[in-house]
């Protein structure tokens, strides 16, 4: 079938009354090699353990907000796979990562979150000083002392970037900056580390946590899936790119109707759909348009910067394209860090497995938002965690979000039901809307035949 004519994102850049910013005048039009993917990859058992032993090892991930370790003593556990990192912020101020596990038998160091002046193991009291050098032990004349001595706890890289804090156990991977390719360039104005935590939701899925990922970088299934976004969602005008092996994105329109679906709605619905009712009449009394002349991002926009004044300078507000008021513009960091770059609240999303269940996954979904520059930061939202028969509605701060996410989260253990079940072992990906899809598994297959 011919692809019907409709406006490219770029071309909607074009309609911009402000100067666009390189980021998002960059289209990169990958050329994605449109193979055939084979079911394994989600299914098998083998190809997860390959993942513990030759991916999880080897990537920069994303463990919290500073904000979680500012203090000396603070320290957060993240557990990935069978791994468990000890994060840590030391007397000096500096942030470091151990390998959680006790060099005497191995007891996990700590847990969850907290504060500490030591690094202490409740099992038979070995303790380390909060930069990984050896304390002390209980009747310590019942070890070699040159060993006891030694007993440094093993360090993993640790970095931040934007406010989160990211660690890699290989200490010979490259730079996050060099591994996330432009991901620092295009965040420069943007700015997530001048924002807090106002929502943080972390629920179990029945799934491969790459089948949960995956729901996430393509805008295809937003017609089946998503209907009610449809008025305000332009899934169809939907700009994809790569850079490099380990970053991809998508930039998906909002503040109009999908392409195939724009007959259905009126300029105000596509509006209110975002702004709630009274928006369009406020965007003409906020731009001098009539009903008539104004377009829905034009809209949307001016409504968005009148909200954004609470915590933005007039001049930076001057500069700020429609696009960044309310578009999607949602970054893939491999293998699972995927951070929203623009003005609005910016979503960040995260999976990981849970343990080591290859058909479970624990899905993050953070949001950042500002706060005016003479004000304190505000406290970091407290976690929801949610099981696996829980529903993202069950946590009522996510608000019509909630429905949203559900929407998502009913699909994905039946995509794992179905890939199990497949006759053919093998599924299909649409040329361009889902090649972000095959980028991240080229990527992937890297990592997992070096472990070969």
């Amino acid at each position: 079938m011919n692809k019907p004519v409709f406006p490219s994102y770029q071309e909607l850049l074009n309609e911009e009354a402000v100067s666009v910013p390189d980021a998002l005048r960059l289209d990169t039009q990958p050329n994605i090699a449109n193979d055939i993917i084979a079911t394994d990859v989600w299914t098998d058992r083998r190809v997860f353990e390959k993942e513990v032993e030759h991916l999880w090892p080897r990537v920069w991930q994303m463990v919290c907000r500073e904000t979680a370790v500012q203090k000396a003593g603070d320290y957060y556990v993240y557990d990935i796979a069978r791994y468990s990192i000890l994060l840590v912020r030391t007397e000096s101020g500096e942030l470091k990562g151990f390998h959680n596990s006790c060099l005497h038998r191995g007891r996990a160091l700590k847990s969850g979150k907290g504060t500490s002046r030591e690094l202490r193991c409740p099992y038979h009291g070995f303790c380390w000083h909060l930069d990984g050098s050896f304390k002390e032990a209980y009747c310590d004349w019942e070890f070699d002392q040159a060993q006891l001595a030694e007993l440094t706890l093993p360090e993993v890289q640790v970095t931040t970037w934007g406010g989160w804090v990211l660690i890699n156990m290989d200490l010979d991977a490259p730079p996050f900056e060099e591994y996330a390719s432009v991901l620092t360039e295009h965040f420069q104005r943007w700015t997530p580390e001048d924002r807090f935590v106002s929502l943080h939701v972390e629920k179990k899925i029945a799934c491969n946590w790459k089948i949960a990922m995956e729901a996430f970088i393509e805008s295809y299934h937003a017609i089946q899936t998503h209907p009610q976004i449809l008025s305000f969602t332009g899934g169809d005008n939907s700009q994809y790119d790569v850079f490099g092996d380990h970053l991809s994105r998508t930039i998906t329109a909002q503040g109009i109707p999908n392409p195939g679906q724009a007959d259905r709605y009126s300029v105000q619905e596509s509006v209110e759909a975002m702004t709630g009712p009274g928006g369009f009449e406020r965007a003409q009394e906020l731009t001098g348009l009539d009903a008539d002349t104004i377009t829905s991002r034009q809209a949307i926009g001016a409504v968005r910067r009148e909200e954004f004044s609470a915590f933005m300078s007039p001049d930076m507000l001057a500069t700020v394209t429609d696009a960044e008021t309310m578009d999607s513009i949602l970054y893939l960091v491999f293998p699972n860090f995927a951070p929203w770059g623009g003005f609005q609240s910016q979503i960040t999303y995260r999976y990981r497995p849970d343990g080591m269940n290859p058909d479970g996954c624990i899905m993050d979904i953070y949001l950042l938002d500002g706060f005016a520059a003479d004000q304190p930061r505000p406290a970091d939202a407290k976690t929801i965690r949610l099981d696996y028969d829980q529903k993202y509605a069950d946590a009522e701060v996510l608000g019509l979000l909630g429905a949203l996410f559900d929407q998502d989260a009913g699909n994905l253990p039946e995509v794992q039901r179905g890939l199990m079940a497949s006759k053919s072992r093998k599924a299909i990906t649409a040329s361009y809307q889902e090649l972000r899809i095959r980028h991240f598994h080229e990527t992937l297959a890297k990592y997992l035949a070096a472990g070969d």
